[in-house]
């Protein structure tokens, strides 16, 4: 049975200020995400945008057939030459979230890592299961690397990344964009990804009443993404990217998950393959800590150790020549 004696005791404390059952709310996921918008929008009344880095919003063109995606652009203020690319894409189970909820930590990214970033805002489940929320990451990704000249952006140096089904949205990308080969990566931070619909490793059964994401809820988030069907045998690996049968080809990798979590063998898992077929690659597992421990336990010593271990592993993919 997982108990709280069994977190570390900084991480704790944090847990008892989430109002987790009224952000994931499967009887209502309108007003979970309204909720979660709310709470978002009203901490970041009280922090400041960065002076050093610019926001700006735009629409880019869409998948074939689909809407126009919303994209959020933050750029170093002043920066005038080029500079590496980043994608980010938020988590939220595949159901909740929005470029909102990420903006001060895209922002972090563009200051301590020195790039220009873009979040992208794609549709969530259940209402547009896959392959609608990759085929919008997709889409942004593209148009980054069609617009790399007005960007700022340095072509080869293109990293994408994100957190928790964030993270399996970027992984199941990193898989489309090798295998139709328009857009080169040159990096993959993937931060707890939640990359496995079969509900089958001991992780799941071990961390089933974990806090933030639970058994229960990691079910429930993919189905709605899968329109039903996980667990089933014709499952695509660019919705979970365990389910990849070729990983070769694939760029350096970053993983980071909690040992206390539903996505922990997954995540050790998918390390091991990736390593074994040749993919370098970084996996970092903290020990006692709990789904999203960082985010929500941002002055933890745990979570200062992985903020800074995710920041210098991104800068040492971006920006080889001085790290």
């Amino acid at each position: 049975m997982d108990t709280m004696q069994h977190y570390d005791p900084e991480l704790i404390e944090a847990l008892q200020l989430i109002p987790i059952g009224e952000m994931i709310n499967w009887n209502d996921l309108a007003a979970g995400r309204e909720f979660g918008r709310q709470m978002f929008e009203a901490l970041a009344a009280n922090i400041p945008d960065s002076p050093n880095v610019v926001k700006e919003d735009q629409m880019v063109p869409g998948p074939p057939d689909s809407p126009e995606v919303p994209v959020r652009i933050y750029r170093p203020a002043g920066s005038t030459g080029v500079l590496p690319g980043f994608l980010w894409i938020h988590g939220g189970g595949y159901v909740l979230g929005d470029v909102a909820q990420d903006d001060f930590t895209v922002q972090h990214f563009v200051e301590e890592v020195g790039c220009v970033a873009v979040s992208v805002e794609y549709r969530l489940a259940p209402e547009h299961p896959f392959p609608a929320p990759v085929e919008d990451c997709y889409a942004a990704l593209k148009w980054m690397a069609e617009h790399t000249g007005e960007l700022g952006i340095d072509a080869s140096r293109i990293a994408v990344g994100g957190a928790s089904a964030g993270g399996g949205l970027a992984a199941g990308l990193v898989l489309l964009a090798r295998d139709r080969g328009e857009v080169a990566v040159a990096f993959q931070l993937l931060i707890y990804p939640m990359i496995d619909d079969r509900d089958a490793t001991q992780s799941h059964e071990n961390f089933a009443d974990a806090p933030i994401w639970n058994r229960e809820s990691n079910q429930n988030g993919w189905q709605a993404y899968l329109n039903g069907n996980a667990g089933s045998a014709d499952v695509s690996p660019y919705a979970a990217a365990m389910r990849a049968t070729d990983l070769s080809g694939l760029p350096p990798t970053y993983i980071a998950v909690g040992s206390r979590e539903v996505f922990f063998d997954e995540d050790v898992e998918y390390a091991r393959r990736l390593a074994h077929a040749g993919v370098p690659v970084e996996l970092h597992v903290y020990p006692r800590a709990y789904h999203g421990w960082e985010a929500f336990a941002p002055a933890a010593q745990i979570s200062q150790r992985a903020i800074a271990d995710r920041d210098q592993a991104l800068k040492r993919a971006l920006h080889p020549a001085s790290v």
